[in-house]
């Protein structure tokens, strides 16, 4: 396996990088959204009646308490969507990022044995083979990388849609219930 890394060439170390940070990022929010789906699954009279509600949802209940209006209470939410998909914007950063350094692998690979070419009068296939490793190692290594991370990024996505939808309701549902009060 590091044989395969080191053939690869120097680009296999940002692919490498792209990886780690990828995964880092997958699991933490991974977790963070359960937490958060599974707070906002109590029933809706358990989470407005108790002190310490779901984290996210804290600002938003303080601002329905305090009697803010429409626009405040929607800014509070909409800061707290952001705050739930920081770190996603990363995840499609590096699940594009990622093929296109293989491919720049594939781009110096074939430029490393087309150069034994240019510089021989005669060749043998052994006189490429490291040039045409570095290609298909980054190559696949760069698509190894993007897919799983791309795969990750939109499932994800999806989560952080259910958390703001959740939120939103559960906005909607406090904000009606403290007008007919009201």
């Amino acid at each position: 396996m590091i044989d395969l890394f080191i053939k690869g060439g120097f680009l296999m170390y940002p692919i490498l990088l792209c990886s780690i940070m990828g995964v880092a990022i997958l699991i933490d929010k991974f977790i963070q959204y359960r937490k958060i789906l599974r707070e906002l699954e109590s029933p809706m009279g358990d989470i407005l009646n108790s002190k310490i509600g779901p984290a996210i949802l804290v600002p938003i209940l303080e601002a329905l308490k305090n009697h803010c209006d429409e626009k405040e209470v929607s800014m509070i939410g909409t800061k707290q969507i952001r705050r739930i998909e920081k770190g996603l914007s990363w995840l499609g950063l590096i699940a594009t990022i990622a093929p296109l350094l293989g491919l720049t692998g594939t781009v110096t690979g074939m430029i490393r044995a087309f150069t034994v070419i240019s510089q021989s009068t005669t060749v043998n296939p052994s006189m490429l083979a490291g040039g045409v490793w570095e290609a298909l190692i980054t190559t696949a290594a760069g698509l190894l990388v993007a897919i799983p991370i791309h795969i990750g990024h939109h499932y994800l996505e999806k989560q952080a849609d259910e958390i703001a939808f959740v939120l939103k309701e559960i906005t909607i549902d406090t904000y009606l219930k403290d007008k007919d009060v009201g």
